[in-house]
Order: C-alpha cells, then sequence, then structure tokens
C-alpha cells in the first residue's frame, strides 16, 4: 500500500464533502433568508440537533470507532467480514429502534436537557413538535453510518460521500416547494428530516448491495465477535457522550439569548467546510488505512501514512482557520445577511466563526490523532481525555457566560478541543514509529506557519479595501470572491517560495487521482 492512494482517497471523500458543504451553504443561506434568527430558526436547529447529537454519540464518533478497525481487519485476513457486519447491522438496528421510539415519546424533557431557555416562550412548543417529527433520523442515518463504513473499507469513498449531498438536496427541494405552495415553513423542514434519512438509507443500502454485501433486517444474535465490538465500543460511546455534554453545555448557555442558537449553527455550518473537507475526509480514510497497515505489520507505511495526513491536513487547515478569523464579517454579511437575516445576526454569527476559526486546526487534529488508538482498538484512553476536555468546556462556558455571554459557548468548544489535542498527541508518544513526525513533517510545518501569517496579513488589508463593495448589493460576491482569491494565492505564492510544500506534490495527486 503506498502513501499516495492514502491521499487520492482523502481528496475523493473531501472532493464529495466540499460539494456536500457547498450544497448545505445554499440551505443554510435559504433558511436564513426563511427563516432568520427568529423563534422557528432555534426551534429548528435544536429539534434537528438531536437526532444528529445522537448520530454521533451511536453512530459516527462510537460505534463505527470500533467497527471500522476489526471490520478492516477481518476484511484484511478473510475472517468472513460479511458476517460480522451483518451482525453489527442487526444489533444496531434493533437499538436504535427501541432507542428512537422513547426518544420521541421523551421530547419534552430532551428540549428541556437542550435548552431549557426555551421554557417559557413559544420556541419550547415548537422544538418538541419538530422534534417528535425528526428524532427518527437517527434510525436511519445510524444504518447509513454503518453501511459507509464497510464501504469505506473496502475503499469506495464515493458512493458513502455522495451521501449527504442528497440531504442538502432535497433540504433545498423542500424549501421551494414550501414557497410554492403556500406550507409552513418551519413544519415543512421538520418533515423533510426523516424523508432524507429514508432516501439515504436507501441510496447507501443499494451501494453497498452492488458492491457484494448483501444485508436484511434480522432479529439480532449476540455472536462473540459482537460481544468484542461491543467492549470496544462501549469507551467510545462514552467519549462520544462527553463530546455531546459539551454541545448540550453550549447551546444551554446559549439559550437564554433570543436567536444565539441559530447564530451559533450558522456559524458552524461555515467552520464546518474546512473540517468536513480536510478533517473528516483524512480521518475516514485513515482509520481503515492504518487498521490494515497494523494488522499486516507494516510500520513504515503506518508512518508514512499518518505524517503525510497530518502534514496535508496543516497545509489546508491553518490558511483555513486564519480565513475564518481575519475576515468572519465578510463571510458571515455576504453569505448570510438578507431576507429576516439582519446586520446584528450578521456580528453576533461572525464573533462565533472567528472563535471556532482559532479552534479549527484542533478539531481537524483529533481526527488525525485518534485513528493511532482507535486503529489498536484503543477506546480507553481517549474516553478518559474526552472527560478531561468536558470539565474544561463546562468550566469556561457557565464561568464566563455572565461575563461575555453566548459567545462563552464557542470559546470554550475552542479551548476545550486544545485540551484535546494536547493529551491526545501526549498519549501518543509511546505507539511507535508510526505516531513519529519524520524529518519532512518537521521542516515543513514551521514553513507553512509562515506561509500562513503572510496570508493573514493579505486578508487583513484586502478585507478593509474590499469593504465598501462587499457592503453594497450585487458587488457582494465579487468582492468577497477576489478577497478569497487573493488569500489563496498569496498563500500558495509564499508556501511554494518558503518550501512549505511542492505544488507538483497537488498536481502529482491530481494525476494519480
Amino acid at each position: 500500500m503506498k502513501p499516495i492512494s492514502l491521499m487520492r482517497n482523502i481528496l475523493t471523500v473531501g472532493g464529495w464533502t466540499l460539494l456536500s458543504r457547498g450544497a448545505g451553504f445554499a440551505r443554510d443561506m435559504m433558511m436564513a433568508n426563511y427563516l432568520g434568527a427568529g423563534p422557528i430558526a432555534d426551534a429548528f436547529n435544536v429539534a434537528f440537533s438531536l437526532p444528529n447529537m445522537f448520530r454521533r454519540f451511536f453512530a459516527e464518533g462510537a460505534f463505527n470507532q470500533a467497527f471500522v478497525p476489526m471490520f478492516a481487519k477481518k476484511l484484511e485476513s478473510g475472517e468472513e467480514p460479511e458476517a460480522f457486519a451483518q451482525d453489527a447491522f442487526n444489533g444496531m438496528a434493533a437499538l436504535l429502534f427501541v432507542f428512537s421510539i422513547i426518544g420521541t415519546l421523551a421530547m419534552p424533557w430532551l428540549v428541556w436537557a437542550m435548552a431549557s431557555g426555551f421554557v417559557g416562550d413559544a420556541r419550547y412548543d415548537l422544538a418538541v413538535g419538530f422534534g417528535q417529527i425528526t428524532f427518527c433520523y437517527i434510525f436511519f442515518i445510524s444504518l447509513v453510518a454503518l453501511l459507509s463504513g464497510v464501504l469505506n473499507a473496502y475503499g469506495h469513498f464515493t458512493e458513502a460521500g455522495f451521501v449527504p449531498i442528497l440531504m442538502n438536496l432535497i433540504f433545498i427541494a423542500a424549501m421551494l416547494l414550501a414557497v410554492w405552495a403556500g406550507w409552513d415553513m418551519g413544519t415543512t423542514l421538520a418533515w423533510t428530516v426523516p424523508v432524507t434519512g429514508i432516501i439515504q438509507l436507501a441510496f447507501t443500502w443499494i451501494s453497498a448491495r452492488k458492491l457484494g454485501f448483501r444485508t436484511a433486517f434480522r432479529w439480532p444474535r449476540l455472536t462473540p465477535d459482537l460481544r468484542r465490538l461491543a467492549w470496544i465500543a462501549g469507551p467510545a460511546i462514552l467519549a462520544g457522550g462527553v463530546v455531546q455534554i459539551n454541545l448540550l453545555v453550549g447551546r444551554q448557555v446559549a439559550s437564554d439569548t433570543l436567536g444565539a442558537i441559530s447564530w451559533l449553527s450558522y456559524a458552524d455550518r461555515l467552520y464546518q467546510l474546512p473540517l468536513g473537507v480536510v478533517g473528516i475526509a483524512i480521518g475516514t480514510v485513515l482509520l481503515p488505512d492504518l487498521s490494515r497497515r497494523l494488522r499486516a505489520g507494516d510500520s513504515e507505511g503506518g508512518r508514512a501514512s499518518f505524517n503525510r495526513g497530518t502534514e496535508f491536513a496543516l497545509a489546508l487547515t491553518l490558511p483555513a482557520a486564519m480565513a475564518l478569523m481575519v475576515i468572519a464579517v465578510p463571510l458571515t454579511r455576504v453569505l448570510y445577511e438578507r431576507g429576516a437575516f439582519g446586520a446584528d445576526d450578521t456580528a453576533a454569527t461572525a464573533l462565533a466563526l472567528a472563535i471556532y476559526g482559532a479552534g479549527l486546526p484542533a478539531f481537524v487534529l483529533h481526527k488525525v490523532l485518534q485513528p493511532l488508538f482507535y486503529a489498536r482498538e484503543d477506546t480507553r484512553r481517549p474516553f478518559r481525555y474526552a472527560v478531561i476536555s468536558m470539565v474544561v468546556n463546562a468550566a469556561i462556558a457557565i464561568g464566563l457566560m455572565p461575563i461575555i455571554g453566548f459567545a462563552a459557548a464557542a470559546l470554550a468548544t475552542t479551548l476545550a478541543g486544545w485540551i484535546m489535542v494536547a493529551q491526545l498527541w501526549w498519549g501518543a508518544r509511546n505507539m511507535g514509529d508510526e505516531a513519529r513526525f519524520d524529518a519532512r513533517f518537521r521542516h515543513r510545518l514551521p514553513r507553512i506557519l509562515l506561509a500562513t501569517a503572510v496570508m493573514g496579513v493579505v486578508l487583513w488589508f484586502g478585507a478593509d479595501i474590499c469593504d465598501a463593495a462587499i457592503k453594497t448589493r450585487g458587488w457582494r460576491f465579487p468582492a468577497l470572491t477576489a478577497l478569497i482569491a487573493a488569500g489563496i494565492i498569496s498563500y500558495f505564492a509564499a508556501g511554494a517560495a518558503l518550501g512549505a510544500f511542492k505544488l507538483s506534490d497537488f498536481k502529482s495527486l491530481r494525476r494519480r487521482g
């Protein structure tokens, strides 16, 4: 296995994620236009966040981190991987079916736990009603995550990468249909959630069957492999719970301020673009790759994968973080400020975006460092690290809320993210060569940082020059495009001149991909 295959797959996943995030921006721009940051937007964002929160808790953030390494190793050794995946599918389906019913019935308590500040105003009843419609999404999307893990382990990243695009396209179509038919926008968005889940599951199911993996809903059976999966997944589920508690604390802090949950959600969408394109793509590809290399005893290849993945991640993430911090206001104004979304909403969303931007490299490094543990089926140490980060997050969010308001939620997320990175890095020191930085990485990292600083200066002065045009309707998008282009050109020019990277690296990746 050559390192170039890792990079090619990262580019594949990242490319599909970029398209998904682009469609997501269009979706959120339409939502901002129709709903702004008012009570319906707050209620829907809380309702939609509930199944997504538990999805990360059960599926993407925990189950797959245990399932993918085991499945990849069985695939490498030929130890009946399909039977293992079928058992995992049945077990997850049974668990999620029961959990979906319980969550729907318990929706008033879940909304209170997520946003107690809603109690006493219209947002609470709206969020409960929307939540009872949307919560079953967890059943469909968690099974999608498992089937996507199977596809990824086989090296098929395109099919799984297309799944999120479906959701955004369906949401866009639903909003256009609601405007045309005169439907209530909040209710339309709520019913769109389970519809997207059904379509996403059908698409992934068909993709897996074309690959030769045939699965069906059957009564689950507790096999030795499934017991081991549960044993490994347990700490990862707890770690996922810690991450979701961090989000819960943030939303509780924000729920007392009208519009704050929506401001954080809109900012989250913007910083999720580079996080998804780079961080999630690398984590998705790196975990099965490292698992199979460890199974094959390929220590040198594992080190190359880890170093090139980290190098690639930082080469794209550090300039993205700088841009989110320096031009947060122009980005927010151009993308969101229209219709019901006003100037005050822009200022608040941009503040949250800049704070999230400072944490972006940490969030991406999570995706690079965690596979070092999960590929070894070590889920306990990441859990302990997550607990410490949770305490830091809660202390900062609650402690600073009276001083800086809703921004305390974003600041707590960023600082807790960096605490988590420090712990993961420290814990990986004794893992051997696979977890050590090589000479090329140590040579290039300071040069990447310097090229990022050059880009930051260009964006700072460019934003001042483009300010008038960005505030003028009709010139907003051209001005922002020119500003971003100037930043990109300055970064790659400085990076090439300083030796942070070679432009031929990217060209060769494109040709080989």
